[in-house]
């Protein structure tokens, strides 16, 4: 595959838009007959700008800018993916307003899970943890969610020493696990650049040693090829434990934090979705890429690029007829 740089104009999107014209008109006989059975969701993350702080100025609130999180449904919805997700923060922010179902049921976009970032690493935040996902967890029930992934906490990975953290790591999924659980959705482990658990082994390790009754396994492939990470390989090590996935693409570059629209970058797609055919699943597969100041695309135009690739392999999208 040739890779394409991130810096993309309005006008080269154009021409890639126009060049996956024909995915739309793949005969419905042929999507019918389900080439792919996989749905595929997407996250919310693109459309959320975190802007660098200014001297003197307040601190940004992202995720209590409803603009980000009413387009994201929009935008999804028309491209007809099966389910959003957004970060626990945002679902939590949109109950003054009446709920997260308010939103979405309109739009006839489903909420499937919830990003949750939580301290694994640090036993003195445990207790906070554990609320916080008892609480998230029982908003993404009520609102027809089935999972909550865990995000790992950042620390500084110059000088982390991972094997002194593992049992607190692993004490931590069981624990988050277990309440997620107890609330009637599913937890998951998302592996992160930048966190507690990063790298190869680190992923290994943690998921050899939790107890998988209760923490599944999310990975987020794009994240994997960053790291340096066949992310098809990790997926087949691990294949009965993957119920949610962030199908992120990885090209390195300036925009959107080197990760690129789908279907642009080193990631294999089509290996990927591959492996997940066929199987039954708690959550989604779900598209993501990163938002970065300055990018190049609009999160919608992003979105339908990823749309284009998938129709083109033969994913089963909810095509909105016009």
């Amino acid at each position: 595959m040739s890779l394409m740089t991130t810096t993309m104009n309005r006008r080269t999107f154009a021409k890639v838009i126009a060049g996956g014209a024909a995915a739309i008109a793949v005969p419905d006989a042929a999507r019918a007959a389900g080439q792919r059975t996989v749905k595929i969701g997407h996250t919310g993350l693109t459309w959320i700008t975190f802007s660098p702080p200014t001297p003197g100025a307040a601190p940004s609130r992202p995720f209590d800018n409803f603009d980000f999180i009413d387009q994201a449904a929009k935008d999804i919805s028309s491209l007809g993916f099966w389910g959003v997700e957004y970060f626990a923060q945002q679902v939590e922010a949109y109950e003054a307003r009446g709920g997260i179902d308010k939103l979405l049921k309109p739009l006839n976009i489903p909420l499937t899970s919830a990003y949750c970032p939580v301290n694994l690493s640090d036993p003195a935040r445990r207790k906070q943890g554990l609320d916080d996902i008892t609480r998230w967890a029982k908003l993404v029930k009520k609102y027809g969610g089935t999972v909550v992934v865990i995000g790992p906490n950042s620390v500084p990975r110059d000088t982390y020493k991972f094997s002194e953290h593992k049992a607190s790591i692993v004490a931590a999924l069981n624990d988050y696990g277990k309440a997620a659980n107890d609330a009637g959705v599913m937890s998951v482990l998302h592996q992160h650049t930048g966190t507690c658990v990063e790298t190869r082994d680190e992923t290994y390790e943690v998921l050899h040693a939790m107890d998988s009754r209760y923490t599944k396994f999310g990975p987020d492939v794009g994240q994997l090829q960053k790291g340096g990470v066949d992310p098809v390989q990790v997926i087949k090590d691990f294949l009965p434990l993957v119920h949610h996935m962030h199908l992120k693409d990885f090209v390195g570059g300036e925009n959107w934090l080197g990760y690129c629209p789908l279907g642009q970058g080193k990631v294999n797609i089509t290996g990927i979705l591959d492996l997940m055919e066929g199987r039954k699943i708690q959550g989604h597969v779900m598209v993501e890429l990163d938002g970065s100041p300055g990018q190049p695309l609009s999160a919608g135009e992003a979105a339908k690029i990823a749309q284009q690739h998938l129709l083109k392999l033969g994913a089963p999208l909810r095509i909105q007829k016009k």
